[in-house]
């Protein structure tokens, strides 16, 4: 590794002549050309034996890479990602978020657990569906839905 650290001490400031001299045409800013030159050296792992060509063709190399980056990289456009819809993990956080909240329901006691299932059901039944389904006078929704409501709430923030 000193040879390298010997290598960096006498070339920087040649590698800086030709990073500032190649960045103009590359569209990098020079320091991160130089930066991308040095961490080659340390990818290669030894001192090259002709160290002052190896660096400038190094350089050239980077160089000629972020031209042709530039040419095939699209510009980020703000609002683009917004534009596509909800990201994949904000559907992974609403998904377990809805398994959390069927184990709570499914704890529930008596009818809470079938009734909250019900209403939160895909199909989205009328209460008049609701209450075939399970045998319950439809007045009789509203009340039992409060009270399955507040035992909800209670339980969930007794898991806070």
């Amino acid at each position: 590794m000193a040879p390298i650290l010997d290598l960096i001490n006498a070339y920087t400031p040649l590698l800086a002549a030709e990073a500032a001299a190649e960045a103009g045409t590359s569209g990098l800013d020079p320091d991160d050309l130089e930066q991308a030159v040095w961490l080659r050296l340390l990818e290669y792992g030894r001192a090259p034996t002709d160290s002052a060509g190896w660096l400038l063709d190094a350089v050239r190399r980077e160089a000629h890479d972020a031209r042709r980056r530039v040419l095939h990289e699209l510009p980020y456009a703000p609002g683009h990602l917004a534009a596509a819809g909800p990201s994949v993990e904000h559907h992974a956080i609403d998904a377990e978020l809805g398994r959390s909240l069927r184990a709570v329901i499914g704890e529930l006691p008596g009818r809470c657990p079938q009734l909250l299932s019900a209403l939160l059901s895909r199909s989205d039944p009328t209460y008049r569906e609701i209450s075939r389904e399970l045998g319950i006078s439809q007045g009789s929704l509203g009340p039992l839905r409060s009270r399955c409501l507040a035992c909800l709430r209670a339980r969930l923030r007794s898991e806070d």
